[in-house]
């Protein structure tokens, strides 16, 4: 065979590889598209029916897929239902903590954190937190989907407490004020908002809340720079319409 003769058919070989690797790469995308259809699909089921609810036969439904092919991005529902907990957790960073960055170090930066949090928290008291469903459904049931929700939870509660503790360091607190105390409770204001609203539908919860919050300002806060106002609650609504705008 010739020199030519071998270079065209290296051409044609080379030719051939790269359209398998393109059809390749575009199924793998398209593969990983299915995929997160399919997550945010389970994503929204779960804050309706809980993780536990979480089934292949019922997403496949929804999905108007088969059972096999749902079954094949995830290899179990246990692996469904963690890359439920990943997804849910990465949107909750991208609404509430990545936001809050933009905004000065101390109580700035505090305040823009309870702020964002209020805002999913009004959303979410029509459509469920899968935080504390997940806790509900998980607390005394050991194993990797417990394990991912209290990870996602300590990690967005340790962002809280930096928050806290850089408040401190700018002089926005006091110097005795205990950061670990503040942060619990600040979450205690949002576990009980949603005890109230969306359990017990108790009218102006989320004023209270946000009252709360402005209480636990003025009492580890130092002096002026604790006067800052809070964000007004007149921004969250309960209602279902409010919570779709």
């Amino acid at each position: 065979m010739s020199v030519t003769e071998l270079s065209a058919k290296a051409a044609r070989t080379l030719s051939k590889d790269g359209r398998e690797g393109l059809a390749g790469a575009a199924g793998l995308h398209k593969g990983q598209q299915t995929k997160a259809a399919i997550v945010d699909a389970a994503l929204g089921l779960s804050t309706q029916i809980g993780l536990e609810g979480l089934s292949i036969g019922a997403l496949a439904e929804v999905m108007h897929m088969s059972k096999s092919g749902v079954f094949a991005h995830f290899g179990s529902r246990e692996e469904l239902q963690i890359s439920v907990v990943r997804e849910y957790h990465t949107r909750f960073e991208e609404e509430v903590f990545y936001p809050a960055l933009q905004q000065p170090r101390g109580l700035p930066r505090l305040q823009a954190l309870f702020q964002n949090w209020m805002k999913r928290t009004s959303v979410e008291i029509d459509s469920g937190c899968l935080y504390i469903g997940g806790a509900v459904e998980f607390d005394d049931r050991p194993g990797p989907v417990r394990d991912a929700l209290a990870e996602s939870v300590k990690i967005w509660l340790a962002a809280m407490h930096r928050a806290v503790v850089q408040a401190k360091e700018v002089g926005h607190l006091r110097p005795d004020a205990e950061e670990q105390q503040m942060a619990f409770e600040i979450h205690g204001l949002i576990l009980a908002l949603h005890y109230e609203a969306r359990f017990l539908k108790t009218p102006g919860s989320i004023d209270r809340a946000n009252k709360g919050f402005a209480n636990i300002v003025v009492r580890y806060g130092n002096g002026a720079a604790a006067a800052s106002p809070v964000l007004p609650s007149a921004k969250f609504s309960t209602s279902p319409k409010a919570s779709k705008e």
